[in-house]
């Protein structure tokens, strides 16, 4: 049986794991994910989609199928979100190496390290997204190569079968 100490601490935590309860701290979390809007479909940005719609005949060929296509529009969305993070790490990286007024910091590697460990959260998070964006584009290559390898194999069978 649980002691009346667990019960109590367990209702202590659960009261301040719940979340905001007032309306400027409702509006302050709904605004975490907008940090540095990585968490937005590279697909809502025209400009994002019209690199993807350039990529597709890239990775996909000239007179690929539909599926060849909808398989390398997965990986053009992977590789464009790769580069969305790597571009965002990079921009951070060099803000955190600047001052306020464009110069870079005086006081040496002791204060870029200071500001680095207060920002390491947000590093961690673009790590994250970029391991994802790696993974997809792994998994969407992987499947393109095996939709090929299935027409080539149909292929080869109908080619073998004419023959005999």
């Amino acid at each position: 049986m649980t002691s009346s100490r667990k019960i109590e601490a367990n209702r202590n935590n659960a009261r301040r794991s719940t979340g905001p309860k007032t309306a400027a701290g409702k509006a302050r979390a709904s605004k975490n994910a907008l940090r540095h809007g990585l968490s937005v479909s590279v697909i809502a940005d025209p400009v994002k989609a019209k690199d993807i719609a350039a990529l597709i005949p890239v990775l996909a060929g000239a007179r690929a199928s539909d599926e060849a296509n909808e398989l390398a529009a997965r990986i053009a969305e992977a590789q464009i979100d790769l580069v969305r993070v790597r571009e965002a790490r990079h921009q951070l990286v060099a803000y955190l190496g600047r001052s306020k007024n464009g110069q870079r910091e005086s006081e040496g590697p002791q204060k870029f390290a200071l500001i680095l460990s207060q920002e390491v959260g947000q590093l961690a998070a673009m790590d994250r997204y970029e391991r994802r964006a790696l993974s997809r584009r792994k998994f969407a290559i992987r499947a393109l190569d095996e939709a090929r390898q299935l027409l080539r194999d149909i292929n080869n069978s109908t080619t073998e079968d004419k023959t005999a």
